[in-house]
């Protein structure tokens, strides 16, 4: 299994940037998809964006055109930028993988506190 540990997060007003990092234990590049989710309080979490190892990308609605996900196979870490942020964007980020013939996300962080308010 893959241990992830997720930071950059932070307090930022509306219209700001941040950039998550994810480290994962081991390679990736054996992976079949790196994604960043989200839970807020008392909402189930969301997948916001996912990455596939031949580097095909997806994002949620809320997100696109905003967000990017981007991977670094040599250093087995996984990036979340995030440029024009809104309120409810406020939430704990996670970091999740997906193994190959697997129809479910791995969820093996603690997550990072994204606090968006002016």
């Amino acid at each position: 299994q893959v241990q992830l540990v997720e930071s950059g997060g932070g307090l930022v007003q509306p219209g700001g940037s941040l950039r998550l990092s994810c480290a994962a234990s081991k390679n990736i590049f054996s992976i079949y998809r790196m994604g960043w989710s989200r839970q807020a309080p008392g909402k189930q979490r969301e997948l916001v964006a996912t990455i596939t190892r031949s580097g095909s990308t997806n994002y949620a609605d809320s997100v696109k055109g905003r967000f990017t996900i981007s991977r670094d196979n040599a250093k087995n870490t996984v990036y979340l930028e995030m440029n024009s942020l809104k309120p409810e964007d406020t939430a704990v980020y996670y970091c999740n993988y997906r193994n190959y013939y697997s129809d479910y996300d791995v969820y093996w962080g603690q997550g990072t506190q994204v606090t968006v308010s002016s």
